[in-house]
């Protein structure tokens, strides 16, 4: 696995990614970060986020819902909240969460507004990366 990194993507559901791949990044609760083989250890927190990762000439996409990130000289393990690639996303649907978080937005007496915003963060992620290869 000589210059390669190993990309685990887990959630409570089940391993969602394991590839070997040349690059990762994603955004940490410090901001965005990258991680080529060799790179130093540290563990963060993720937000809602875009993580992509290179192999070869090709790019891919991960919808990340909050988790952990562990990066290691060789690995990035994902312990995520939910993941999904970017080409099993129901844009559809994410069209209609986004809408429904808007609109619980708007009467912002009568709702969790961190939940509706959290919610509306996630449907937008999701729309950005629905069908993206």
């Amino acid at each position: 696995m000589e210059n390669k990194l190993r990309l685990e993507i887990v959630t409570p559901y089940g391993k969602v990614l394991s590839e070997d791949v040349d690059e990762v990044m994603t955004t940490g609760s410090e901001g965005d970060f990258g991680v080529l083989p060799g790179h130093v250890n540290f563990i963060t927190t993720l937000k809602i986020c875009i993580l992509s990762y290179r192999k070869e000439n090709d790019t891919k996409f991960v919808f990340i819902n909050s988790g952990y990130a562990e990066v290691t000289h060789d690995s990035v393990i994902i312990l995520a909240d939910s993941a999904e690639l970017s080409d099993e996303i129901d844009r559809e649907r994410a069209i209609i969460a986004r809408d429904r978080a808007e609109e619980r937005l708007k009467q912002q007496e009568k709702i969790d507004i961190a939940r509706a915003t959290s919610a509306l963060e996630r449907a937008t992620i999701r729309i950005q990366l629905a069908g993206k290869r």
